[in-house]
């Protein structure tokens, strides 16, 4: 089984902006810097990104958001919807109401008439009813090789509901918490993606906002004897959404680390030839979808398994 693809699906947005409901747990929204245009913005990064990851080898399936429904995050739908080798889709219970308007039946329809094959969808969406969620591969960290799933527990990331994926779909859970410097207080960090990115490789993390030794020696250990190399980064550089990037594969089977230019730019050389030992770097600057969106390079791409017909 392959930690990464070449194939992802990416949604295109039609009213992106700042979105409150998320904004009560996620601090890396900022609306005091928001344009009138951000919308426009977010596209044009978006379209640029798009092309950046295509110009290096990147299948993406762009799949147009629409005005149906107001969806101001539906550029990130790795939080709603995963998809496995075996044909199986996930589809996960979101923490902010309007957020649950982005699962759409028409998003797999759309892969499936890309040629996709899907046997079979695992629902947890009812979880909503008793306030537990659980946001897909934001919330988890999946090593797909070596069947170890890592989550950070938070309002977004039942531990209960974490356990039952794990079961269903057959990964060792590693569970444990992550928190953020906002003002004087430690708060949990919302999505384990942000402070974690797990490669074929490597894995990036900031151990750092594990607080909990224990937790934090637990964790290390179980990257270390899956044989990955541990490349840390610090808690300034999570702000940067460094924790946030995802490896993909190119059209040659070569990985590429896709990452924003500011998450690119927070790296020191020395994490920089790290990388570079075992992937290409590809950034793009998103910057418009970061402070009004609270989510980076990573959260936009949704990682295609499935096999084709």
């Amino acid at each position: 089984m392959k930690q990464s693809t070449n194939s992802i699906l990416m949604i295109r947005p039609n009213n992106f902006g700042y979105n409150e409901e998320t904004a009560l747990d996620n601090h890396y929204q900022n609306q005091g810097s928001l344009e009138m245009d951000s919308n426009e913005n977010a596209q044009k990064e978006f379209d640029n990104m798009v092309f950046n990851l295509r110009q290096n080898g990147i299948s993406v399936y762009v799949f147009q958001d629409d005005d149906i429904n107001y969806t101001p995050d539906s550029i990130f739908p790795n939080n709603w919807i995963s998809f496995h080798e075996n044909g199986d889709v996930g589809l996960y219970p979101m923490y902010a109401e309007n957020r649950r308007l982005e699962r759409r039946p028409e998003v797999i329809k759309f892969l499936e008439d890309e040629g996709f094959n899907i046997d079979n969808i695992v629902d947890y969406s009812s979880a909503e009813s008793e306030n537990k969620f659980l946001e897909g591969t934001g919330s988890m960290i999946l090593d797909r090789e070596n069947r170890i799933a890592y989550c950070s527990i938070s309002k977004r990331s039942n531990e209960d509901l974490f356990i039952e994926f794990c079961e269903d779909f057959e990964f060792t859970p590693v569970l444990f918490n992550s928190y953020q410097s906002v003002g004087d207080k430690r708060l949990p960090i919302y999505h384990t993606n942000v402070m974690m990115c797990l490669a074929t490789n490597y894995v990036v993390i900031c151990l750092d906002s594990i607080d909990d030794k224990k937790q934090r020696k637990n964790v290390s250990n179980f990257i270390n004897e899956s044989g990955k190399k541990l490349i840390e980064i610090s808690e300034n550089q999570v702000e940067s959404f460094a924790g946030n990037m995802l490896e993909l594969l190119n059209d040659k089977g070569d990985s590429i680390l896709v990452m924003s230019k500011s998450a690119e730019n927070s790296l020191s050389e020395i994490q920089k030839n790290s990388i570079k030992k075992y992937s290409q770097i590809i950034s793009s600057n998103i910057n418009t979808i970061e402070v009004c969106g609270g989510g980076s390079a990573r959260c936009m791409m949704a990682e295609i398994f499935l096999p084709k017909k």
